[in-house]
């Protein structure tokens, strides 16, 4: 399986048979000044209704959209959808989330849209066990960088790959990455956007990897 992060908090995600999963498309504006999507996909899934996650129509190859809470089995993958909220306000000020799990050449994968709160015990037990998690640690629209870290430990990937944060190419009033990586052990950063996992092949000992933005 191989796992590019576009920007923001989309991730293009390949299966070793070329299945193709593309989570959370943005839309350019607005202070998103990410490179365009024109990746073609075979599945499409939507935390949130916002611009800078549902830009589904950029996606070629007309991918199938997953988009709500519950289980459900696309192209031979199952996904299942956490209910959870964009605020600490149960969604009065943001609305709704999703978190999105779903298992890939065997390896578990959970993107956490734009997660604002911290998981109650429920969720946790709800989203299951996770080899790969995609998080949000930016901060102001979503949960912030200690909180994040609180959501890894309860969650307990043995990758930790963030996203949602400020960069050249990001104009939110959010945090740098680097207030999340503070204090985090075996960060490893490889200077691309894309990465390889096998199932064989994860960490005995949880790390963190910090991908460079593709577009």
């Amino acid at each position: 399986m191989r796992i590019k992060w576009l920007g923001h908090a989309s991730f293009l995600i390949t299966s070793d048979a070329g299945t193709k999963v593309i989570c959370d498309p943005y839309s350019q504006g607005g202070g998103i000044e990410y490179g365009r999507i024109e990746e073609s996909a075979d599945i499409a899934t939507v935390s949130h209704k916002h611009g800078d996650h549902d830009n589904v129509a950029a996606v070629k190859g007309k991918p199938d959209v997953v988009d709500t809470p519950g289980t459900k089995k696309v192209k031979g993958i199952d996904f299942k959808g956490v209910a959870t909220y964009h605020d600490e306000a149960k969604g009065k000020q943001r609305g709704e989330n999703i978190v999105f799990c779903f298992t890939i050449d065997g390896i578990r994968i959970c993107h956490l849209g734009d997660l604002g709160h911290d998981l109650d015990s429920g969720q946790v037990v709800e989203i299951g066990g996770v080899d790969v998690l995609l998080v949000p640690v930016g901060g102001f629209y979503t949960m912030d960088a200690k909180v994040a870290g609180r959501v890894c430990e309860k969650i307990g990937p043995r990758v930790v790959i963030p996203m949602h944060y400020k960069t050249g190419k990001c104009g939110y009033p959010i945090a740098k990455v680097d207030d999340f990586l503070r204090g985090r052990k075996n960060v490893r950063r490889p200077g691309m956007s894309e990465m390889e996992i096998k199932k064989g092949q994860l960490p005995s000992a949880a790390e963190t990897v910090v991908l460079e933005h593709a577009l």
